[in-house]
């Protein structure tokens, strides 16, 4: 089933700090793997890489610029200590909201 496309854009933060807490970097192209193994199949580069960006002019994510394989140097991604807290604080409000509407739906 297709994820609603609002929906994604707005989580997307949450789901990338998430990604990033159990790993120690990763940049854009795996991090849109990780999204699509996860199920959310549909997130553009056109959406992540603007969501990364904000991430690191709040704080919650930093870059690093490494080596390539075999081309182009990349942009890596890192959670911060910011980045972790900010997680915990959003995935609480995002359990008590999931909790809200699965009962307002009667599930």
């Amino acid at each position: 089933m297709a994820v609603n496309a609002a929906w994604t854009r707005a989580v997307l933060p949450l789901c990338l700090l998430g990604v990033l807490d159990t790993e120690e970097k990763n940049y854009g192209y795996a991090l849109l793997s990780r999204l699509a193994e996860a199920g959310l199949e549909g997130v553009k580069p056109a959406t992540l890489y603007p969501a990364l960006t904000r991430l690191e002019e709040e704080g919650a994510v930093e870059v690093e610029w490494g080596a390539g394989e075999g081309g182009p140097g990349r942009k890596y991604y890192r959670i911060t200590e910011a980045g972790r807290e900010r997680l915990r604080r959003e995935s609480a409000a995002w359990h008590d909201l999931h909790g809200t509407v699965a009962t307002l739906l009667g599930d």
